[in-house]
Order: structure tokens, then sequence, then C-alpha cells
């Protein structure tokens, strides 16, 4: 039977979480924050030793960069892409697939100590270029040739997964890290100044001076690019320079898009605030190069922050939009909006010692917990449910 019959029977059930890719892997996204944080504060403390692939901290960077992202992209990516290309949305049988890949290689890694290395590794690395290939062929067809830089950097995350797994202890993580902040600036230079500027005009705010400068915008992904290069190659002073300079770029941008006249707006603030964790997380990187603070710094403002903080805005305003919902926020979710900003904040304090190290972790863990925990509460409902307004999807 069809998977568009089913529906229109009334029959899918559970498969209504496989009727749009931002269903499943949102869901997916939220259940892996909510429980690999406390799990990984169980390990690091010593109360609880899982039978993990890799040694704990590996499995920590791998599960909350990889793992957690991937998950974000192809909920967002095999989602947008069906609306930018006009194609039919990747559902059903297919999509359910795709996700047990992604599903596989969670089990894997959080219990798979004695299963075969070329298995665990070789899962986990199926999972993005089977993303790739979905989203490739429909840009590639629509003749969309401006998307395709994010197939590129997308590649390069894939290339840095591999570094990773065959090598934990190397820069690619890293530089994983580096490349995620690009893609955000990519994606997030598109839709948030968008959103902003619907939101004021439909308002009748201010929208002069808010734009993007061509320039600008070649420039920092050239210094991002610069930034990832010198983190590879483990070179200081080249990272010093081209984060502080970058850093400034960023800022410079956000600046322009006036984040300050939507403040009242939770679905777009939370956009502009999460995307200034990126030239904070650069100037940390540039300060841990010079060794004023530990590594993990400004790694910690670029993950919680900046990734996680944006992670949820999109999240909850992708799922009311694309199951025929009004863009209006529960107001439990400006609660959850202030919960991850907090746990950024907390752990970069940790980080610099102006909190107590195993306080600041448990702390931000909490407030992380409860950011998510609150996203599933409001919406695990309208992710498994069919869309208000009758349409497929």
């Amino acid at each position: 039977m069809r998977y568009d019959t089913m529906t229109q029977e009334g029959q899918a059930g559970a498969w209504q979480v496989f009727a749009y890719p931002f269903r499943i892997f949102f869901l997916s996204l939220a259940l892996l924050a909510v429980a690999a944080m406390p799990l990984w504060l169980a390990v690091i403390t010593g109360h609880l030793q899982p039978p993990l692939a890799l040694p704990a901290l590996y499995w920590h960077q791998h599960e909350m960069l990889f793992a957690f992202l991937y998950a974000g992209v192809a909920g967002f990516l095999l989602t947008a892409v069906c609306v930018w290309t006009g194609t039919e949305r990747l559902h059903g049988g297919w999509l359910l697939g795709l996700w047990l890949v992604w599903l596989a290689g969670r089990v894997l890694m959080a219990a798979g100590e004695s299963a075969p290395t070329w298995l665990v590794f070789g899962v986990n690395l199926a999972f993005l270029p089977l993303v790739m290939v979905d989203a490739g062929w429909r840009i590639w067809h629509s003749r969309q040739l401006r998307q395709m830089v994010i197939l590129l950097v997308l590649g390069l995350l894939w290339m840095m997964q591999l570094g990773f797994l065959l090598q934990p202890g190397g820069p690619y993580a890293a530089v994983a890290l580096v490349a995620t902040m690009l893609l955000m600036l990519i994606i997030g230079g598109r839709i948030t100044p968008a959103f902003s500027l619907a939101w004021l005009r439909n308002r009748g705010g201010t929208i002069e001076g808010i734009r993007t400068v061509p320039a600008l915008e070649v420039s920092l992904v050239a210094g991002m690019v610069s930034v990832a290069a010198s983190v590879l190659l483990e070179y200081a002073h080249g990272i010093m320079f081209s984060a502080l300079v970058t850093g400034l770029l960023v800022l410079v941008r956000i600046l322009l898009w006036r984040g300050w006249r939507v403040v009242r707006e939770p679905l777009l603030w939370i956009l502009h605030l999460s995307l200034l964790w990126v030239p904070l997380s650069l100037w940390l990187l540039a300060g841990s190069a010079a060794g004023w603070w530990h590594g993990t710094v400004w790694i910690h403002a670029a993950g919680v922050g900046a990734m996680g903080g944006l992670m949820l805005g999109v999240m909850s305003r992708v799922a009311l939009g694309h199951t025929g919902r009004p863009l209006q926020l529960a107001t439990a979710m400006v609660v959850a909006f202030i919960a991850v900003q907090g746990a950024a904040a907390v752990r970069v304090a940790a980080g610099l010692g102006a909190l107590p190290w195993q306080a600041g972790l448990v702390l931000s863990t909490l407030f992380w917990v409860v950011a998510y925990g609150i996203f599933l509460v409001c919406y695990t409902r309208i992710l498994v449910t069919p869309r208000v307004d009758g349409k497929p999807g």
C-alpha cells in the first residue's frame, strides 16, 4: 500500500513521523540532546561505565558534534531543499531507512565496545553522504547551483568526521566545529535577515539599514576557511589572526541585520542571539591559541551557544510552519531559549574558571536538558500528528 494512501485513509499512525524529514529528525535530535548530556555527566563523574565504542571523551565529542548536528542538517536541509527546488519530499520507507542508519550509528557508538571497528565506523560514516546524495540530486536537477556551497561544507564535515574516527586526538573535531560555524553562517545568513525583514514589514516596523554586503559575505567565507586551515595545521599565529579578524567580520554582518528591532519576537531574537556566539567563539579560539585559557572554552561557546541555540530556534519555527500552524511560539519555549543560552554561558564561565568546574558542568547540563526537554513537551505532538491544514507532510 502506498504511504500517501495510508495517510489519506487515516491508517498512518506512527508513520506520521516519516511524512517529512523534519519530523523524525527534529524529534530524534531533541531526544539525543536530552539523553546524551546526562549520560556524559554520569560517565565523566564515574557513576556509569557504558560499553562505548570510543573512549568516553571522544564518544562525547562525536555524538554532540556529528550525531547531533547531522540530525539537524537532515531535518532542515531535506525539508528546505524540497521547497527550494519544488521537488517531492523524502518520506515513507526511504525516510525510515535513512533514519535507521542514523539510529544504528547511535546504538553502535553507545554500546559497540565489542563490535567490529569497521562496522561502527562504516555505519556512522554512511549517514551524511546519503543526505548529501538526496539533497544534491534535487539541487543539481533544479539547476540551483547556489545551494552547492552547502554541500561543499558538508563534504568538509564528512572528511573531518573520517579523520576524527581514524585519529580521535587530532585537530579534526575542532576543524569540524569551525565548518559547522560556517554552515550556520551560510544558512543563518539567509534565513535570519529574511525572516526579520518579513516580520518588520508585516508590522510596519523600520526596515531601513537592514542589509547584506556582498563583499562582506565573500570575505567572511574566506575568513572561516582560513580559520579552518589554521586549526587543521595547528598553526597558532594563523589561528589567532584569522579568528580575530573573521570574528570582527561576523559581528559587523550580524549588526547590519539590526536584530534589536525584532526583540519582541522570540522566534527571531533566538536566531540573532545564537549567531552572536559565533564571533565570540572565534575570539575565544584566538585566546586559546594564545594560551590564555583552555581550548574547550571556545568549543562549548560554539557547540552549546551557537549550534545548540540555533538548532532550537530553527526547529521551533520549521515545525510550526511546515505543519500548517501559525508562527506563534508557546510561552514555555521562551524559557527553553533562555535556558539554552544559560547552558552556554555557564559552561563557558566554568571553562574560564569563573565557576567551579563540576558545579558548572552540572548546572550547564541541567539548563541544556531543560531547554530540549521543553521542546519535546511542546513539539512532540506537533511532530507526530498530521498537518492541521490537511495537506500532505
